[in-house]
């Protein structure tokens, strides 16, 4: 197997750069894409991380204004080709396209013949993307009965996925409410064992906490007091076994404090950390909105301990990005500049100068 280009670069010496992910600027459906990367670049980011449902929803407008019969991945890869130049006229990087989701474990073998000839065509929208981009995939959530929890066939499935994509990235994530795998741990096992260069893992803030921390379902918002001394162990394990370079992307976001009973946490059929994620996460530090989880932590384990250096996402779905009116892009991209100053003022940076990235 040939070698991997070098994962992305910023010109500048700092240990990490600002960006964002399109899903944290506001709902694809109400929001375009363009003002998302205009907001995001006026404030100071300089990578993005595209979430396929605003490419999807770029390339449904492309087709509105074409009547040519073509099918839905050719305009993709015209949204694709367009996304690249409008990122480039605003200095921004696309870093990865996510999420591929409920890929790994599937029972019914036809239905993941489908998802790889999908992650070839995610493969090649990449290359069109940008120059080293990942695809990040999150651990399933489907029912127990769509897939296996054979620990051998997950690892076969990401060694598939590396090898399919190649020499494109893949990221593995686990979310705290996946059906098999939910914690950086298993994650880390899985590539691990899986072993091949273009594959790593990506670290959440918010899933790491919502996992082994916090308990949206609890009067106090978390789980019992030796919650602390778990989390601490994991993170001194995390710091231990994974190596740096094996860290695809390291994602921040807080959560929100919320009533149990409010209505949002009891979707039917779905785990209340899942309606929980989707609906209140927050940029870090922003305890002024409710904002409650140990991110300086886990963040500080992501990025000091383990020496990680490259690019740090702000990742945050939230309702208010459901909100019907054109200034939330910008309003978004403020908090996330907000939001990056106050966690490097709380770490420890060694000596990088929060006003040398604005």
């Amino acid at each position: 197997m040939q070698s991997l280009p070098s994962p992305p670069t910023s010109v500048s010496d700092l240990r990490w750069q600002p960006a964002i992910a399109t899903v944290s600027l506001g709902a694809a459906h109400l929001h375009s894409l363009r003002s998302k990367i205009e907001a995001a670049a006026q404030n100071g980011q300089q990578g993005l991380e595209l979430f396929h449902d605003d490419l999807a929803q770029y390339a449904k407008t492309l087709s509105c204004q074409c009547s040519a019969a073509r099918t839905d991945r050719e305009y993709e890869i015209d949204a694709a080709h367009h996304i690249r130049d409008l990122c480039d006229e605003w200095g921004l990087r696309v870093l990865a396209l996510q999420p591929f989701r409920h890929y790994e474990g599937l029972l019914d073998l036809e239905q993941h013949a489908q998802r790889i000839d999908e992650l070839k065509h995610w493969k090649q929208l990449c290359q069109i993307l940008g120059d080293n981009l990942f695809i990040l995939i999150p651990s399933s959530f489907l029912d127990p009965s769509e897939i296996t929890d054979d620990r051998d066939r997950l690892v076969a499935d990401l060694v598939q996925a590396a090898d399919v994509a190649f020499p494109v990235r893949i990221a593995y994530e686990a979310l705290a409410w996946g059906t098999y795998v939910n914690t950086w741990e298993e994650c880390w096992d899985i590539v691990k064992r899986a072993n091949r260069p273009n594959l790593g893992i990506c670290l959440d803030t918010f899933n790491i906490a919502a996992r082994v921390w916090a308990d949206p379902t609890s009067p106090t918002g978390r789980q019992p007091l030796h919650a602390d001394q778990d989390l601490q162990k994991s993170m001194d394990q995390l710091v231990k076994e994974v190596p740096p370079e094996k860290v695809m992307m390291v994602q921040l976001a807080d959560g929100e404090r919320v009533d149990p009973q409010t209505p949002f946490l009891d979707a039917p059929g779905l785990p209340k950390l899942l309606t929980w994620s989707r609906n209140a996460r927050l940029f870090p530090c922003e305890e002024e909105r409710g904002g409650y989880l140990p991110i300086r932590e886990i963040a500080d384990a992501c990025l000091n301990g383990l020496g990680y250096t490259g690019y740090v996402s702000m990742e945050v779905f939230s309702r208010t990005g459901h909100e019907d009116k054109p200034s939330v892009p910008n309003e978004h991209a403020v908090r996330a500049r907000q939001s990056w100053l106050r966690i490097l003022e709380r770490l420890d940076t060694k000596g990088q100068k929060a006003d040398l990235i604005y």
